[in-house]
């Protein structure tokens, strides 16, 4: 799905997903990513089922980046496990999760209002 034709050179858009990848800010990426303002990185996730608190290290050194952390659970939402998510809680990050067109749609807008959002998407 299309989402955005334009990305401003301040920070990255989230330009369309689907058919197992991303665009972002112009730049076509196979696969799940994490993206936030400054950098957008493969993330070896295929699905929620295999996902640890330590999938999460690139957001974890950052917490202090971002206020909101977004998970993109693929083409529906799914609960974090708990112990997923307290494992994650003490490494001071809260994560927000959602289907993955949701969490696109949702990082680009909180991204245009200027605030300090990433977000971990699983590929649909």
């Amino acid at each position: 799905m299309i989402l955005t034709r334009q990305s401003s050179p301040n920070h990255q858009r989230v330009q369309r997903y689907g058919q197992g990848g991303f665009r972002v800010s112009g730049v076509d990426f196979n696969g799940s990513i994490i993206v936030t303002s400054r950098a957008t990185i493969i993330w070896p996730i295929v699905s929620m089922d295999q996902i640890t608190a330590e999938d999460f290290q690139p957001l974890i050194g950052e917490t202090g980046a971002f206020d909101v952390c977004l998970l993109g659970c693929g083409d529906r939402m799914m609960p974090i496990p708990r112990e997923l998510r307290l494992a994650l809680k003490a490494a001071g990050l809260s994560i927000d999760p959602m289907d993955t067109g949701a969490a696109c749609r949702t990082y680009n807008v909180l991204m245009g209002e200027g605030r300090a959002v990433a977000a971990a998407l699983i590929a649909i």
